[in-house]
């Protein structure tokens, strides 16, 4: 199973122009399933992929949701198996897909969590100090937040993408399309200043990768949410993902009366439908706003006779 494996990232790699992001996450979900087989053995060594039975992506999908895995996580491994079975089904290499009719775990409809307008403002003072590490973490944070970039854009981002004149930057979204959004002239001036305090390559000129390591290798998605995590738990509501960043960054425009079109043109939606979860925040911290602030915001009584009233 191993060389469909590899044959199917590169598809994805070459044809589809998944994400890195995307790429690592299949491979290593696929190569859990086939570890897990081994282990259990409910197929041979070595594995036929027509041998998968829809049984054992059952007992497979059964033995994450014991370990903990959240529902996000199953519907993404079980994504990840119909693909690749999509994928040889193309090609001929199988006679059917195990996971057809099989459906998706159910979701929890969670609202993302938001900054409060202070708490980004101060999130973005937190890396404190003139060292090449801390204006790089100033930077990436303003970036994230001028932005909305998803972290994988975020690491993509290489110095040319930056159009400082402008007021724009070139971000390379999922399936590798491309948009160009504003960036604000704070998150401009930290990159200034944090490209200023990087020394100068012997050969080779500056590197290329906007966001480096302290090694001068391209940051990864792991070392930002690092990042966003040691600064953001100096908040009072705590850490938060660099995802809550991008979150922020929609829910703000819409509260000072952006329109739900140019939001998703900025995130990158497909679907109109994903960018209109934010209406639903706005209205929860306006409903907040108007309570706490509006001397008859009292909620009305209910009108129905408490027990043993007579009307």
């Amino acid at each position: 199973m191993d060389e469909p494996i590899r044959a199917f990232i590169g598809f994805l790699r070459a044809e589809q122009r998944a994400s890195p992001e995307t790429l690592r996450n299949y491979a290593s979900d696929l190569r859990q399933l086939h570890r897990f087989l081994l282990s259990r053995r409910l197929v041979s060594s070595p594995i036929d992929p027509n041998s998968l039975s829809s049984d054992a992506v059952r007992a497979y999908l059964q033995w994450l949701d014991q370990k903990g895995n959240k529902p996000s996580s199953l519907a993404r491994k079980l994504a990840a198996v119909r693909s690749f079975y999509r994928y040889l089904s193309r090609r001929g290499m199988v006679n059917g897909n195990p996971v057809d009719g099989m459906r998706t775990p159910k979701q929890p409809k969670l609202l993302p969590r938001v900054l409060t307008k202070d708490d980004a403002d101060a999130l973005m003072t937190f890396p404190a100090g003139l060292t090449v590490w801390s204006l790089r973490d100033r930077a990436l944070l303003e970036t994230l937040y001028s932005t909305g970039a998803r972290v994988g854009e975020l690491v993509a981002l290489d110095i040319g993408d930056v159009r400082e004149l402008e007021g724009l930057v070139r971000l390379q979204g999922k399936g590798r399309k491309e948009r160009i959004v504003p960036i604000g002239e704070m998150a401009l001036d930290a990159i200034r200043r944090y490209r200023l305090s990087l020394p100068l390559q012997s050969a080779g000129g500056p590197p290329r990768a906007l966001f480096c390591n302290q090694r001068g290798g391209r940051l990864t998605s792991r070392s930002v949410a690092r990042v966003v995590n040691r600064y953001s738990s100096r908040l009072a509501g705590g850490a938060v993902s660099p995802h809550a960043l991008r979150h922020s960054f929609a829910t703000h425009l819409l509260d000072e009366g952006a329109d739900l079109r140019s939001i998703q043109e900025m995130l990158g939606h497909a679907s109109l439908r994903t960018t209109q979860r934010y209406t639903h925040v706005a209205t929860d911290q306006l409903l907040a706003v108007y309570d706490r602030a509006h001397p008859r915001a009292g909620r009305p009584a209910d009108p129905r006779p408490a027990k043993g009233e007579k009307r």
